[in-house]
């Protein structure tokens, strides 16, 4: 169980490394449990674990929900929103027939310019090299 747990945590690191306005990484399974997260280095979070796992769940939701949708609009790539303090993203890790598995949970600093095409020159690619792993893990999260 410890090996596919830190299949989630590389990915976390991985996307962190990314770009210095990544904040947050975490990936929750479809349910929103969070199964890793990863922050910038001297971060100042500002919610508190328990604020984060509600917001997992909350997120995993409504990617949920957006998957509903894909047969009349199209795939998804993402979800954003902004904020004053933050900007936040969430990336539906699914697989070809739109079973959701996964979500990918970011938060980028607020001065955050080309978001867009940070996910989906970056970050997304990454993921999609990921994602054949991450489905293959498809684990009960309850033994976590």
């Amino acid at each position: 169980m410890k090996r596919k747990t830190s299949l989630f945590q590389k990915v976390c690191d991985e996307v962190i490394s990314l770009n210095d306005s990544i904040r947050f990484a975490g990936i929750s399974d479809k349910e929103g449990k969070l199964l890793a997260v990863s922050e910038r280095q001297n971060l100042k979070p500002l919610l508190s674990n328990e604020e984060r796992a509600q917001y997992a769940i909350t997120a995993a939701t409504r990617q949920y929900t957006r998957l509903r949708w894909e047969y009349h609009l199209g795939r998804i790539h993402y979800a954003s929103s902004r904020y004053e303090k933050l900007a936040r993203a969430t990336i539906p890790i699914a697989d070809a027939n739109s079973t959701l598995y996964y979500v990918l949970l970011l938060s980028f600093d607020p001065n955050i310019k080309n978001l867009h095409k940070l996910i989906m020159d970056t970050i997304i690619p990454r993921i999609r090299k990921w994602k054949k792993r991450l489905l293959l893990a498809n684990i009960d999260t309850s033994e976590i």
